[in-house]
Parts: structure tokens; sequence; C-alpha cells
């Protein structure tokens, strides 16, 4: 018998991103012409959710909506968060429409003004700086969730979380899914302290360098060999996570399950353009390597999904902007 399509749910920000394209970035006190600017739809849980919805199913037509091809789709996927009654809240939840997604948990609030990310690009490397503005992501309440109904109906296969709402609402939301037997994703971004028993239910933890070293209270430097980065890993694993995983730029990816499986996969080579949404497309993909097991009841290869984030990571940074720069499943077919 055929498997049934799995289901991730994304509990996290929706943001408006005001984009700027530079030369270098600013110094202090220096007054800058952008070359060119882009206003877009982003935040890391919006960013997410496109993510696994465009790599779980191909390109679909001029004639048709995203919706129109869900019987060839890997993956359905939902997003629950908030966003203002204004222009840029419609232009949200209409973006992640188009691509697939049910907004349905998708709260307007009345008087709020959505949340806004003003993102600096340096052209010539890609880099970028972000300052984010919450807004009505602090709308999503810890107690909204009081049950597995609150992750959506039916219950996902895999909750994904960020730190950008409100850390109260992210603890609350893994405590529920942990006791409903929902696997959970955490992308500590942007890092903050996080109390024990978070770490006890997540799964899967996927931070980047400066996040490892915060949560792992060390240096950065720590990090500059596969020893440290074992060591590091290895803390998180003994906290109660199952699988870490670290990602670092052009040196790649470093993984360790509580199986003992370990290992450092070098990073896809690419021409960056912008890495805005680089790190999101790497947990879409990721995520849905996750689900696809859970659901063929095959044992998660931890190596294999890394290499295939990688590689959809490597094409989202060949192009600028952040939802419109993730892939479609497609377009990673060599």
């Amino acid at each position: 018998m055929a498997s049934k399509t799995p289901r991730i749910t994304v509990l996290g920000s929706l943001n408006i991103d005001l984009v700027s394209y530079v030369s270098h970035h600013p110094l202090p006190g220096e007054t800058m012409t952008a070359d060119g600017v882009a206003i877009s739809p982003g935040g890391k849980g919006a960013n997410q959710a496109v993510a696994c919805a465009k790599l779980s199913r191909a390109r679909p037509s001029q004639q048709q909506s995203a919706f129109e091809g869900e019987e060839e789709e890997t993956a359905k996927v939902s997003m629950l968060g908030c966003v203002g009654n204004d222009t840029y809240g419609n232009l949200l939840r209409e973006n992640l429409q188009k691509h697939g997604v049910d907004v349905r948990g998708v709260d307007v609030i009345e008087g709020a003004k959505t949340g806004m990310a003003i993102i600096i690009v340096d052209k010539p490397t890609g880099e970028n700086r972000i300052i984010l503005s919450p807004e009505a992501n602090h709308e999503v309440k810890q107690e909204h969730f009081r049950g597995v109904g609150s992750l959506g109906a039916p219950s996902p296969d895999l909750l994904i979380m960020q730190l950008e709402i409100p850390i109260e609402t992210v603890i609350q939301a893994a405590k529920v899914a942990k006791e409903a037997g929902v696997a959970v994703l955490l992308n500590p971004a942007p890092a903050q302290t996080l109390p024990e028993e978070v770490y006890k239910a997540l799964g899967h933890l996927v931070v980047n360098e400066t996040e490892a070293a915060m949560l792992g209270e060390c240096e950065v430097s720590v990090l500059d060999d596969e020893a440290g980065l074992e060591k590091v890993a290895w803390g998180f694993i003994d906290r109660g996570v199952e699988t870490v995983i670290i990602t670092l730029g052009g040196r790649g990816v470093y993984y360790m399950t509580g199986r003992g499986e370990k290992g450092l996969l070098p990073a896809e080579k690419a021409k960056v353009v912008d890495t805005t949404a680089a790190g999101d497309t790497f947990v879409g993909m990721y995520a849905l390597e996750v689900v696809k097991a859970r659901s063929e009841g095959k044992e998660f290869d931890v190596a294999g999904a890394v290499r295939k984030s990688n590689k959809a990571a490597a094409k989202t940074v060949e192009r600028a902007g952040a939802q419109d720069s993730i892939p479609w499943t497609d377009e990673l077919v060599e």
C-alpha cells in the first residue's frame, strides 16, 4: 500500500524584506547609494515553509498554481504565524498560497503591523546584514498551543520552528509536539539561550557557526577544526537532541547523531549572488528528507540529506532575493 503524503507544519515568522544591494557594507556614519533595492516576502518561518513547498514539487506551468500539482507533491506544508492587517500581510499570505503552502493557520492581527526585515547585501560577496522588526510576529502566543490539534489538522509528521517568534511560544509548542510524538526541527535563529527541556524535545537541531558557539557556550574559533565541531555537537546530543547539524558556509556541514554517526561534508561550489535564504533552503530540503524517511518507514540517512540540502542551498545563493531564489525540485536535476 502506498504511504500517505507526509505533513510538515512550520511555526514561525512572516516578514516583508526591504533589501538594498551595495558595493560594501557601510561603515559607521557612512551614507551610501544602493545599486538596487527590492521589496519581497520573507521571514525565516515563511522562507522555510516556501522552501519545503517548492522543493516538494516541480515548478508549475504558467497556466497552473502550485496547488494544482498536489498529486505529485512529496509533502503537504502548512504555515502557522501572524501578520498585520495591511498590504504587506496580504502579500505574504498570497505568496505562500502561490507556492502551495496552506495559510489557514496564518492569523491577521487587527491594529498590528506586519513584521519587517531591513537587509543590506554586499554585492561582491553576497553576504548580508539584517535588522529585524518583529511586529505581528510577537502575537504568536504560547496559549495558542495547548494540544496537538493546535499544530495543524491532521497532525503533522514534523514541526519546524525558529526563534523570530516569542521564545515562550517555541517552548510550549515543542512540549506539545513531544507529548504527541511529533518530530521537532529547531533552527534557533536569531540565537538565544534555551531552557534544557527544549533540547530533550528536539529530533533535529540545525545551527550555523554563530548559533552553535552561542548555544554551546564556546568561542566560534572552537569550531575551526573537526575536533571542536565534534565536542560542541556532542554537547547538544548529551542534552537530548537526536541529530545535530552545524552549517559552516563555504567549509561545508558537520553532522552528528545519537547513534554515533558523524562527519564533515564539503559545501557545493556556487557563484554567490545573495546568501539571504540559503539557510532556510537547507532546512526545507533537510526537512523533506526527514519526513520522507518517516513516511516510508526507513532509517533516516543524515549524510544523504545533508548532501541534498547543500545542493539546494547552493542553487539559492546563485540568485537574488529570499523566497523567489529558492529552487523548485525539478531545478535540482542535473
